[in-house]
């Protein structure tokens, strides 16, 4: 997809998803993703596109709405050398995905996209690579529990009921072996 440069370090949930639009239905929000810090960011985005972001991205508070916000306005992944612990774990978990990448790395991206705003970029999930503009490729690190999630498009409790079958036979045989509770 198009990747979209925002260099700035430290950008907060509370910036991603800005207090003036936090009134409007959630659907309606992404049309409003960084307005604060850049008005015209939001208007970018189509589905599929990249953000290669500066350090410590998604950082401040723990609201998940960020991510609603940035998956709303058509953004699916987030490049950047770190991010908000929270932050990250919320993109897991609602499709977004965080890819943590050197500062080096993330620089050189933003250099390309300096040059040819909105080039192509490539984010491979399965072979967990990116391709830049000028074809170098970078690999990064996910959890093996979070890739599959993100692959099959599973939430938490969609992965619990994989093991539906496992859970009840633990019951059964906690009953029958405790029988007097």
């Amino acid at each position: 997809g198009s990747a979209w440069k925002f260099a700035q370090e430290d950008i907060s949930t509370d910036l991603i998803r800005g207090k003036a639009w936090s009134h409007l239905p959630p659907k309606e929000q992404g049309a409003h993703c960084l307005e604060e810090v850049d008005p015209a960011f939001a208007a970018r985005a189509q589905p599929g596109d990249f953000i290669v972001g500066g350090r410590n991205f998604g950082c401040g508070s723990s609201r998940e709405a960020a991510v609603y916000v940035l998956a709303d306005a058509g953004y699916r992944c987030v490049l950047a050398p770190s991010f908000g612990d929270i932050f990250a774990n919320n993109c897991g978990k609602n499709g977004l995905l965080p890819v943590v990448l050197p500062t080096a790395a993330c620089d050189a991206i933003r250099r390309q996209l300096r040059d040819k705003v909105g080039a192509q970029i490539a984010v491979d999930l399965h072979a967990q690579t990116v391709t830049d503009v000028a074809g170098t490729v970078y690999r990064f690190d996910i959890h093996p529990v979070r890739r599959k999630c993100l692959l099959e498009g599973l939430d938490d409790v969609e992965r619990t009921r994989q093991y539906q079958g496992a859970i009840e036979a633990f019951e059964a045989a906690y009953k029958q072996e405790r029988s007097w509770l």
